[in-house]
């Protein structure tokens, strides 16, 4: 039984991982019609220099097909306390699908600012910048901060991210963003949280209550097996991650849950740990053995395959402090990205290192007895809950008749194994049922992935760049809820804050046009978008400002009521109606 469920398994998820990978080689590598963008800091290249003790020189070196707005330069020194006074070189003249009638800069942008008072030595200057490329691309603004130095007449850039969660009520952290020991931290919380995730409880509380009759030795070596499980499956996932995007894919945390064939074998995966919890089927006997059979030459590959499990199953789920942690993982060089990466599987293994070696974590545990197989029995419900789950984003992606398929192969599956137990020539069928299984998984019948944007529900829009820009030129408040049906926390946050009456009450109330960014099957352009914000998965919210010129406001991953309210205050139609009337007087 155990023979035939590991070939099975592993060979329907290599299959279908191949698939998926295959399947969007061909969509990012084969579309001649899909342009490469040039990443923000490539098109757009500034250079600062100071020239005299009240005049400062911007030059941009602007790459081919890319242009720069005029419109769009906003300056402040030292937060606006020293009046600047711009010198701007003669523009092109346009008629821009976004703005209108514009006046812009390509190849180049040479200008000169000037001040009423002498530039102060170690102050900083803002400048804010926009731009678009002739291939339909239009860039947000882009703020880049300064250090001056009127001494040497030398401007270091510094690094500043834009307001992010920090500032609309979230409690992510006070440390210094942007360091490694702070990434490492935060990548660390965010395994840890992973835990508590539907998916993942299940396997961590077999785990724990494999601690209950086991001896020390026993429990400190399985949870160190089970530590390299998660760590080298998380490091493996980095380095096809990194590798991924070093060869021109924009992938990030999630991105095998784009394709149905990885889905369908996450199905198929948790029915069978399901139906092995339910005692329906036995998975190399019982998860409760303790003693010598731990210490057994078997005992010890089970332990890090349970790591590498909780791996796969994690992958729908994105913690608190992972998204910030993995954006900076994958701008850096690899060994730094590999260290991140590394630092989430540790955070994801401490919890069952803490009961390993806290005998004052195990005492609050009941004492061994019957109620250890009810728990189990009951932990099986949460599987088959994530195979239903799957089996809707599998039809959401492809179709209902891929869905029946892959239905009838989960009845196909279960048949393989209760044929398998009776041994003889019934295990030949069994295979047949399971060769059946996995040639139903990867069917997809006459399903077609269409347009999903007939789905949206009213009072949203669909995302797009140009829809983004024309709303933004058009003065108007901006909200985009990047999400996916496989995102179980994309899921939560609309059912319990984005989604209710009072929250798009909201919504309308402050005049913030509500847009859904759909990344359930793969969008190169959503993936760019993602990447331009820093980050790697989703889910991803940004609140824009009415003011174009204005970054967005980056939320938390997880949502509250009051995050949400906040940044609809700050970006609110009436408050900035009310502030240009007072700058107009």
């Amino acid at each position: 039984m155990r023979g035939l469920l590991s070939a099975l398994l592993l060979f329907s998820a290599s299959l279908a991982f191949a698939q998926g990978l295959g399947s969007q080689a061909t969509v990012n590598f084969g579309a001649a019609s899909t342009p490469d963008f040039l990443p923000v800091e490539e098109a757009y290249r500034l250079e600062v220099e100071i020239l005299g003790d009240k005049r400062i020189r911007l030059y941009w070196q602007i790459a081919d097909a890319y242009y720069l707005y005029q419109h769009a330069f906003k300056f402040k020194l030292d937060g606006g306390a020293i009046a600047l006074t711009p010198t701007f070189p003669p523009a092109l003249e346009r008629t821009d699908e976004y703005f209108g009638e514009v006046r812009v800069y390509y190849q180049q942008a040479d200008l000169v600012l000037e001040t009423e008072t002498a530039i102060p030595t170690g102050g900083t200057l803002a400048v804010t910048s926009q731009g678009c490329a002739d291939a339909g691309l239009c860039y947000p603004p882009r703020t880049q901060y300064f250090s001056l130095d009127t001494v040497a007449a030398t401007a270091q850039e510094l690094e500043r991210p834009a307001r992010s969660a920090q500032d609309v009520g979230s409690s992510a952290g006070t440390g210094a963003p942007g360091t490694l020991p702070y990434m490492l931290l935060l990548a660390f919380l965010g395994g840890a949280i992973l835990n508590l995730m539907p998916c993942v409880f299940p396997i961590l509380s077999l785990k724990v209550l494999s601690f209950a009759n086991s001896n020390e030795h026993d429990r400190h070596l399985h949870s160190w097996v089970y530590t390299a499980g998660v760590v080298v499956s998380f490091v493996a996932v980095a380095a096809l991650l990194i590798g991924l995007q070093q060869a021109g894919r924009a992938v990030g945390w999630g991105f095998q849950l784009q394709s149905p064939g990885f889905v369908i074998a996450l199905t198929y995966l948790f029915l069978v740990m399901g139906l092995s919890l339910s005692g329906l089927l036995q998975l190399g006997g019982s998860l409760m053995n303790t003693g010598n059979q731990l210490a057994s030459k078997q005992g010890l590959p089970g332990s890090f395959f349970t790591g590498v499990l909780a791996v796969v199953v994690a992958s729908p789920c994105t913690a608190p402090f992972m998204g910030t942690a993995l954006g900076f993982a994958v701008t850096q060089p690899p060994l730094t990205g590999l260290l991140v990466f590394a630092a989430l599987g540790l955070g994801m293994a401490a919890p069952l290192l803490v009961f390993s070696y806290s005998g004052g974590a195990r005492k609050l545990m009941p004492r061994p007895g019957p109620w250890m197989d009810t728990l189990k029995q009951f932990l099986a419900f949460p599987l088959y809950a994530a195979a239903i789950w799957l089996l809707w984003v599998v039809g959401r992606q492809t179709g209902v008749n891929t869905m029946a398929a892959v239905l009838t192969g989960a009845l196909a599956l279960a048949m393989a194994l209760w044929l398998w137990r009776f041994g003889g020539w019934r295990r030949a069928l069994a295979v047949a049922f399971a060769l059946a299984a996995i040639s139903l998984g990867g069917w997809r019948g006459l399903d077609e992935s269409g347009s999903r944007n007939s789905l949206l529900a009213e009072g949203r829009v669909a995302w797009s760049e140009p829809a983004l820009a024309e709303l933004r030129a058009a003065g108007k408040p901006v909200f985009v809820d990047v999400t996916a049906d496989w995102c179980i926390t994309c899921i939560a946050n609309e059912r319990a804050v984005l989604l209710t009456d009072t929250m798009q009450a909201a919504f309308a109330e402050h005049g913030v046009t509500y847009m859904v960014a759909d990344w359930t099957n793969y969008d190169a352009d959503i993936a760019r978008f993602i990447s331009a914000h820093g980050r790697t998965g989703i889910p991803l919210y940004l609140m824009y400002p009415a003011d174009p010129t204005l970054a967005p406001i980056i939320l938390p991953q997880i949502l509250t009521d009051a995050a949400v309210l906040e940044a609809l205050q700050a970006v609110s139609v009436k408050k900035t109606e009310v502030a240009h009337t007072l700058t107009a007087q």
